[in-house]
Order: structure tokens, then sequence, then C-alpha cells
């Protein structure tokens, strides 16, 4: 059951708290918006650690394959490897080998990044204050960095297949001569102006979207459980130890586990949506019409 009576070492207040529970282990406070000598050393960290259990998962797997009755985790293995096969056929119009092992690992890498959420709030940061370490945030999808990262890396992807399969001509194009098209030169050099104040936003905004709504969901999901562990916090063992306090600690543990199920629907729901919305870009970009 997870840990939600665990309680912040030296938090003197609620706000206290919460700011402790946001703050990066970083190299430095970025200056601006845009910093990229800033490095959140948590988020690579977890991120990268999450790749490489998701990554030698599959390849053990893989290498201990049998063609006859598979065990249980091969089983699960390869039905998640159909499933995401299966929603690219359905989904994308092209042909392309990198598309379904892309969807795979996006779909697999992001859900791991949301399941760290279900992990008991204060547990590896007071671990990781035990080692000497002011701050530690586990979740990597509740780090802007990390989440632009993926949908700007997907945005690069749709631009190479929009230019490689249409040309740039006809990439061009597609915002250039839609919606409003005309046979007549002077008319439709008029248009092209009005095009691309209509095409160009709903486009452009395609990482944005891919990135906030992944952050958005995942970080109000931290400060809930944030916001529940704050439920005895300031409690005092003297205060525990009535009947208040244990009603307390069990409205806790109760509003915990019902938020965790929750929690858990949502990040899966959210790996799916950035995967089937990766390969529904992907599908438009390799579309000649």
């Amino acid at each position: 059951m997870p840990m939600f009576l665990a309680r912040a070492a030296e938090a003197s207040s609620p706000t206290e708290y919460i700011v402790h529970h946001i703050t990066y282990l970083t190299n430095e406070a970025p200056r601006g918006v845009l910093d990229f000598s800033v490095v959140n050393y948590d988020s690579v960290f977890f991120s990268i650690l999450l790749a490489v259990v998701f990554g030698g998962l599959f390849y053990a797997v893989a290498r201990k394959a049998t063609a006859g009755v598979p065990g249980r985790l091969q089983g699960f293995v390869e039905w998640v490897v159909e499933w995401v096969d299966s929603q690219v056929k359905e989904t994308f119009s092209g042909k392309s080998r990198l598309i379904a092992p892309l969807s795979l690992t996006i779909f697999c890498w992001v859900l791991l990044f949301n399941l760290m959420d279900l992990i008991p709030i204060d547990l590896l940061p007071n671990a990781a204050r035990g080692a000497g370490l002011g701050h530690l945030r586990i979740v990597p999808s509740t780090d802007l960095n990390v989440v632009f990262g993926l949908s700007l890396t997907v945005f690069a992807l749709v631009l190479y297949y929009s230019v490689k399969i249409k040309g740039l001509g006809g990439f061009v194009g597609e915002f250039a001569l839609r919606p409003f098209a005309s046979r007549n030169v002077v008319l439709q050099a008029l248009c092209v102006p009005i095009n691309l104040i209509m095409e160009l936003p709903s486009f452009l905004a395609r990482p944005l979207s891919l990135a906030l709504r992944l952050y958005g969901n995942m970080f109000a999901g931290e400060m809930v459980f944030a916001l529940i562990a704050l439920l005895t916090l300031t409690m005092g063992a003297a205060a525990l130890a009535t009947a208040t306090g244990w009603v307390l600690i069990v409205v806790q543990i109760a509003v915990g586990v019902v938020w965790s199920l929750f929690d858990a629907f949502i990040g899966l729901l959210q790996a799916f949506i950035f995967m089937i919305l990766t390969i529904i870009y992907l599908s438009q970009a390799s579309e000649h019409h």
C-alpha cells in the first residue's frame, strides 16, 4: 500500500512542503524562459533509468522468447507489441518501418514516466536527502523540458516526413493554397497570406498541445498527492495519537488509494493519447492529398 503517511522533514508549513516537492535537483536557476545551460539532473536520471528499464526488459524477453507456450511476461510483452501494432495499422495510412517501433517506445516510455507518480511522494526525496541531495523530483513527465523534448522530436519527424513525401513545394503549398484557392493568379496571391494565417497556427500548436496536455495532467496529479500528504503533515505526534488524528490517517489512506487508482488510469490514458496523436500527425505528414 502506498505510504501516504510519509512526511517531509523540516517542512515548517504546507507552502514550504509543496515548494520543496516541485523544486528540481538542478545545476542552477534558469535565467529567463529559455536557458539551455540549466540541467535538471533528476529528470535526466529518471528518464534514462526508465529507458533502460523499458529497453532492457523488452530486449531480455525477445532473447528468451520461445515459439511454444509463452510465459506470462513474454505473453504480456507480445500483447503490448501487437496492440500498438494494431493501433498503427488502423491509424497510419502510409508505409514506414519507423512508426510502429516509435509508437511502442513513446507509449511505454511515457507510461513509465507517469507511473512514477504512484511511488510514495516522500520516499525517494527523503532517501535523497539522507544522501545529501536537497531536492529530487521523480516524475519526468512533470518536467516541461522532458515533455517538450518528446513533443519537439515528434514535430521534427512530422516536418521530415512532410518534406520527404510531398516535397518542399507541396509542404509549403498545404499552408499557402488552402482553404482558399483560386485559378486566378492574382486572387490566389491575395489568398496566400490569409491561408498562412489560418493554417500555420494550428500546425505550430501541435508540439505545444502534445507537451502541455501531458504535463498539465501529471503535474495536477502530483499536486493532489502533495495535498493528500498535507492532511497529517502539520500534526504533531500527540495529535496523531488522538481519535481525530486516527480519523485523518484513515481518510488520508482511503483518499490516497482512490486517487492512486485514478492517477494510474490518467497516466495510462495520457500515454495512449500521446502515442495516438503522434501516429495521426505522422500519418497526415505522409499523405499526398
